[in-house]
């Protein structure tokens, strides 16, 4: 399938597997709890593709078995990503430093993203060969391509993508052993207070012990580690666009960001940015605004995205020409990219999701991130602790936080418009929501001024191990 990848740069996923010693040596086992086989990953082909079809293999009417080649990338993919999925956790609770780079991990995901767009062609050519039809359900956490044989053709059973199935009970997994850690931690909190209360204690100077195992306030979560501290100030808002929500599988064809300070005063020698695509949208007290598009492989181009065409306008079928070069494949622009995010805190709207690209698609992004010189702030979780047009509803049970709703309420998206899932709009109507409600927050000593407050930047830091 290298016909339809285009490569710019090979060296750097050649060097990639010179780095799988240093993750055998931490790594043993994937998120499905299965010995990791690296022999298996030695014999990658990191350049031209893990797939075993050809570029001819995708045409309808190829005298291959379409399906036995289905079957037999879905079957990689599932073994790669069980890898992949382990990766972040284990790079960055890697406290001796035996992992110095996350390089393999990026060109597994650079091969996974290719080999994603295989299995999509595969499909596509099964329907045009009326082999099967193609339906997309929702179950639990993911959305799945279901096949459905046609009347008198072969079933379909091993080749259905089994997603949601790894992903749903790896996330079932990962809830008992939290729900298991919380309870012991409850017996050991349960078993201090006995043991002051026998050594002479009162049962009220010691803990609580319900309370003690819950140490944020009520309604706080994970994502609180994001939130802005008191002496936040100039920012830099960034928001991506992508073919899809999965790092491992999807494509970044769009990203703007701008910045934006939010106490002191615009700085008078502020570069000038790019203009909105919406004349509606002023500048204020935004500066350095750009925009950078991004392409995708001629075989994502050739399956084409109907859904994100619709969402964001952007049609990845005019998007595998020479004039569009891949994020992924572009060392200069992630490089770019990085200086910028590690000058100073950087914004996002469910940042984790940023993030989670960034780590795979940037880089030293990861590198950089475990070294503590990038801050994540959060605006979803300012909105959900800290603004009370939020709050839970029937509409809304967890509450309305998307990125439009919470501008909305902020007063930098005017009620009769739409959030425009462009990367520099997205930003900037995001910090300028951000900056009118901590203004707000700051006059009614709540938020980062409350007694929950932290001072300094705030935002989410990778600390490392303290000894």
């Amino acid at each position: 399938m290298s016909a339809m990848y285009g490569h710019a740069d090979d060296d750097w996923l050649v060097r990639a597997h010179g780095d799988i010693d240093q993750w055998a040596a931490v790594m043993d086992v994937d998120a499905d709890d299965r010995p990791i086989d690296w022999n298996w990953v030695r014999t990658l082909d990191l350049v031209h593709g893990v797939g075993v079809a050809t570029v001819h293999d995708c045409d309808a009417g190829a005298s291959s078995d379409v399906h036995d080649l289905l079957r037999r990338d879905l079957m990689i993919r599932d073994r790669l990503e069980a890898i992949l999925t382990c990766c972040d956790r284990v790079f960055m609770t890697d406290y001796d430093r035996l992992i110095p780079s996350y390089r393999l991990p990026r060109a597994l995901a650079h091969a996974n993203r290719r080999l994603n767009d295989e299995i999509n062609l595969l499909r596509d050519r099964g329907v045009a060969e009326g082999l099967w039809t193609v339906a997309y359900e929702h179950r639990e956490r993911v959305t799945v391509p279901v096949l459905h044989a046609a009347e008198g053709a072969p079933a379909v059973d091993d080749i259905q993508d089994r997603t949601a199935e790894l992903v749903n009970g790896r996330a079932e997994r990962r809830k008992r052993a939290r729900e298991q850690r919380e309870a012991g931690d409850r017996l050991i909190v349960a078993a201090n207070l006995e043991g002051a209360i026998a050594a002479g204690g009162a049962a009220g100077d010691a803990p609580d012990a319900e309370g003690a195992a819950v140490a944020s306030p009520i309604g706080s979560d994970w994502r609180d580690v994001y939130l802005p501290g008191r002496g936040l100030d100039t920012v830099m808002g960034v928001d991506i666009e992508t073919t899809g929500t999965d790092p491992l599988r999807d494509y970044i064809i769009d990203v703007g960001f701008e910045y934006m300070n939010m106490v002191t005063p615009r700085p008078q020698d502020a570069p000038a940015g790019m203009p909105y695509v919406d004349s509606s949208y002023q500048a204020g007290d935004a500066y350095g605004q750009a925009r950078l598009g991004f392409g995708v492989t001629r075989a994502n181009a050739w399956h084409g995205n109907e859904a994100i065409r619709n969402l964001t306008g952007i049609d990845v079928k005019m998007r595998s020409s020479s004039q569009w070069r891949l994020f992924d494949e572009w060392p200069q622009a992630q490089q770019g990219l990085l200086m910028r995010l590690e000058q100073q805190p950087f914004v996002a709207h469910n940042a984790n999701f940023e993030h989670r690209f960034f780590l795979h698609n940037v880089a030293g992004y990861a590198e950089s991130y475990r070294a503590g010189h990038i801050v994540i702030i959060d605006t979803m979780p300012m909105s959900r602790r800290w603004d009370e047009g939020s709050a839970p509803s029937e509409a809304h049970p967890y509450g309305d936080n998307s990125l439009e709703s919470y501008a909305k309420r902020q007063g930098a998206l005017p009620g009769d418009s739409s959030e425009r899932h462009l990367g520099l709009e997205d930003a900037h109507i995001m910090l300028v929501a951000m900056k009118r409600h901590l203004t707000a927050l700051r006059e009614a000593h709540r938020g980062p001024w409350g007694p929950d407050g932290v001072s300094g930047t705030g935002g989410k830091r990778a600390k490392g191990r303290r000894w």
